[in-house]
């Protein structure tokens, strides 16, 4: 799909990844409606990027997910970027946070595909792009429902991708990894292993692109360890469970909730 000239909707705007996938959108010439809670980091960012709207929206809320939606239904390309850490094991989350974070990391971004999939059926075009992660790929201890939210994303995505064959409107998924200087993994400060590797947020900007623009299917945007780890855990999960338990992944997750807890 043409970037130029297309209206396109980005949730999670004012977190790193948003902000750097806004960017390169607006290099391609879309034109930007930016989403996210925090009302000062939108008008500075749409300031910079000449012309794009903004507004702030909870996620979380299903009604101000369908007010979002009554008041974009020119969208030509939704990039579903929003998201909830939702580090920690299963027993540390309340009833409250499982049902924010299943609210912000799936259900939203599947609320608005459907919210936003007749207008583009009827103009004949249209891309939906939801940015999951390498942990909706393959499993590490101590993220049970994170892990969940970006499978689930995975799944939907691709069945939806073949709903839709034909159609006119292509549907992608971005799967980033260990990403450096913005996101989840930067915001905890948590050290990796030795060679395991990262990605700039700018890289998931030109993945995005790359999906958009060859209406591909699914990006890594990941080291080399952590694809080889995707498929070693696609032919051996058990085999895989035990090397990433061997590389210390059980004390990173625990480093990973401690610094994250407030962000449920």
């Amino acid at each position: 799909m043409e970037l130029a000239g297309a209206n396109a909707l980005v949730t999670g705007a004012t977190g790193g990844l948003g902000q750097a996938i806004a960017r390169a959108l607006h290099q391609r010439g879309a034109r930007l409606f930016l989403v996210g809670r925090r009302e000062d980091v939108l008008v500075e960012l749409a300031s910079e990027l000449d012309g794009a709207k903004w507004l702030t929206v909870d996620l979380a809320d299903p009604a101000a997910v369908e007010e979002l939606i009554s008041k974009s239904t020119d969208t030509d390309i939704l990039v579903a970027n929003a998201g909830i850490p939702a580090a920690g094991r299963l027993e540390s989350f309340g009833v409250e946070e499982l049902d924010r974070t299943l609210d912000v990391n799936l259900r939203a971004p599947m609320a608005l595909a459907r919210g936003l999939l007749d207008p583009m059926l009827a103009r004949g075009k249209g891309q939906l792009v939801f940015i999951s992660s390498i942990a909706g790929k393959t499993a590490v201890p101590g993220n049970p429902i994170y892990h969940a939210t970006k499978y689930g994303l995975r799944g939907f995505a691709a069945a939806l991708r073949t709903d839709l064959h034909g159609q006119g409107i292509g549907v992608s998924c971005v799967f980033p990894g260990f990403i450096r200087d913005a996101g989840i993994f930067a915001d905890s400060q948590v050290k990796l292993p030795l060679g395991v590797g990262t990605r700039s947020p700018e890289q998931v900007g030109r993945a995005v692109v790359a999906a958009i623009e060859h209406n591909r299917g699914e990006v890594d945007v990941a080291s080399i360890v952590q694809r080889s780890g995707v498929a070693l855990s696609a032919l051996a999960p058990d085999l895989m469970s035990g090397v990433v338990r061997r590389l210390g992944a059980e004390g990173i997750a625990r480093e990973m909730d401690h610094a994250l807890r407030d962000k449920r």
